[in-house]
This record gives C-alpha cells, sequence and structure tokens, in this order.
C-alpha cells in the first residue's frame, strides 16, 4: 500500500504565495521523478512541475519564473512553492509519484484558490 498526501493548498490573493508539500509513504521501494499536475474546473488536467532524482526539473511556460520545484529524498517528500500567484493558477493541485518499477501513484489534490 502506498499513500501519497498532498498539502498546503488553499485561498491566497493575487501576487501571493504559497507552499505545497507532498508525502509519499508505505510500500514504495525506490522513488523516481515526482511531479505536480493541476486541474481547473472544466479544463484538462496539466503538468505543472517535474523534478527527478537527481534534481533535475521541468516546468510548464505558464509558471516558469514563478513556481520552484524542489523534494527531499530522504523523507520522500516534494514541495511546490508558488509565488507571484495569478487567479488562472486556481486548480486543484496533484502529486504523482513514479517509482523504478514503472508504478505510478497519485494523491487526492489540494485546492489553491487565487482571489481577490
Amino acid at each position: 500500500q502506498v499513500q501519497v498526501v498532498e498539502s498546503g493548498g488553499g485561498p491566497v490573493q493575487p501576487g501571493g504565495s504559497l507552499r505545497l508539500s507532498c508525502a509519499a509513504s508505505g510500500s514504495i521501494y525506490r522513488i523516481n521523478a515526482m511531479n505536480w499536475h493541476r486541474q481547473a474546473p472544466g479544463k484538462q488536467r496539466e503538468l505543472v512541475a517535474r523534478i527527478t532524482t537527481v534534481g533535475s526539473t521541468n516546468y510548464a511556460d505558464s509558471v516558469k519564473g514563478r513556481f520552484t520545484i524542489s523534494r527531499d529524498n530522504a523523507k520522500n517528500t516534494m514541495y511546490l512553492q508558488m509565488n507571484s500567484l495569478k487567479p488562472e493558477d486556481t486548480a486543484v493541485y496533484h502529486c504523482n509519484v513514479l517509482d523504478y518499477s514503472g508504478r505510478s501513484f497519485w494523491g487526492q489534490g489540494t485546492q489553491v484558490t487565487v482571489s481577490s
């Protein structure tokens, strides 16, 4: 059994910041890539940011320069620092964890609402 739990979402005003966390636990052997996805109402889920085991990162163009992904391999934990938030960043943010055997695990998501 593998559990993936996100936290840190909530309401925030435009221009504000939030830090999301994702913790993986349970019967997971070795984590490979860790990703943040988001899904806004009426839209498809999109990849926001990705980080590999060695720390290589990729970002969606819409968040480059504003979001920073990081991870603590010892704790099987990943973070997403979100700055200069915009209303269009409003979405449910999901953590996705991939292990070296090819398995993929998802969390339930955390809501981020950017509004004045």
